[in-house]
């Protein structure tokens, strides 16, 4: 799919013992990359990270994007030619809680990334992964561009909307295209939707609240069944951000700046329905109700236009939306029964979706 471009490619990936981190190591690692982890503890027990013992595959560095010598060290350190970072305060209703944690991780963490890697001589392509939520969101049908304002009702939402304002500020200021010669260094930053798949253990958020539940024989309880989201396979997105690398690295200068990263119009479904397609699948009497209690405004209608990326990276979705949960549901299944194989599980869907993509290429 990428014509071994990652063999033997130094990235600096932060973020990489969470969900999405967790997949990008994986996939990078088979394809043979040297990578560099830099992350606080998995955030959940159990992990992805752990589950496809993944440490044995990297050098993984125990480190808080918040500290900005010992970032500025280990990116040093490591020397990368490419950086993805992913490492955040990633929860809508823990930013409610955690505000400081939330603007601290997502902003300040992003400056203290930017800054870090314009020291680096090494590093020819920096990714900075936000958000869907960084958008200005006034629940109109059509899908925001990349040139739409930034915003954010909550504490998260708006903290991506500022972590996308820095990315642009450095861009301008150190990393400007006009200057690409003398600085060498292309800088982008990728939003994505709703992204389910195996592995995912996080509090509040619905496929894997919808695991828990059914795994162990509990109803689930919904906030919001008739919001719509725009839902797609963790290994979308990545994929977009894996050709966006490869890009940035090969031609720099006129792939910097922001990229939409979302499903097709026929994903965008409400949570009700999503919920109805997985208890298809899961069966075994999974049920679910409202929960009718107080709960903080979270986005009703949110949807990407993704042109950008289709017409100029030749990105698009390669799963359709019942594809990307029956893998979601296979993983969980085999986790939820006991499965000693979610390594294999995790490798062979990354296998398989290299192959559609190479099929539908």
């Amino acid at each position: 799919m990428f014509d071994n471009f990652f063999k033997n490619k130094r990235i600096f990936l932060t973020g990489h013992t969470g969900f999405k981190g967790s997949w990008l190591t994986f996939w990078l690692h088979k394809m043979g990359a040297e990578i560099c982890g830099y992350s606080l503890d998995p955030p959940t027990e159990p992990n992805l990270f752990d589950l496809c013992r993944l440490s044995g595959d990297i050098q993984s560095v125990s480190g808080d994007v918040r500290d900005l010598e010992k970032f500025k060290m280990t990116i040093d350190g490591f020397r990368p030619d490419i950086v993805f970072h992913l490492a955040a305060q990633s929860l809508v209703r823990r930013s409610y809680e955690e505000p400081v944690e939330t603007y601290s991780t997502n902003v300040m963490g992003t400056v203290n990334l930017l800054e870090a890697v314009r020291k680096v001589d090494n590093v020819k392509a920096v990714i900075n992964v936000t958000s869907d939520k960084c958008y200005e969101n006034r629940e109109w049908l059509w899908g925001y561009r990349e040139n739409d304002p930034m915003g954010g009702y909550d504490p998260y939402s708006s903290s991506k909307g500022c972590a996308e304002l820095v990315t642009s500020t450095y861009l301008n200021s150190y990393f400007n295209s006009d200057d690409y010669n003398t600085h060498g260094k292309g800088l982008a930053s990728a939003r994505a939707g709703n992204v389910i798949g195996g592995g995912d253990f996080a509090d509040d958020r619905l496929v894997p609240d919808m695991m828990r539940a059914f795994g162990y024989g509990k109803t689930l309880h919904i906030r919001y069944p008739k919001a719509i989201r725009p839902w797609q396979h963790v290994l979308e997105p990545l994929s977009g951000y894996l050709i966006l690398a490869k890009n940035l690295y090969e031609k720099g200068a006129s792939y910097s700046g922001a990229w939409n990263f979302g499903p097709d119009e026929n994903a965008c479904l409400k949570v009700e329905e999503v919920v109805g397609e997985i208890i298809k699948l899961w069966g075994d009497k999974a049920a679910w109700t409202t929960n009718k209690k107080f709960h903080p405004h979270e986005a009703g209608l949110l949807r990407l236009d993704c042109s950008k990326a289709r017409y100029r990276l030749g990105w698009k979705p390669k799963l359709d939306i019942r594809m990307a949960l029956k893998w979601t549901v296979d993983w969980y299944k085999a986790f939820y029964n006991g499965s000693k194989n979610l390594r294999e599980i995790t490798e062979q869907q990354i296998k398989e979706y290299g192959r559609i993509a190479e099929e539908a290429a």
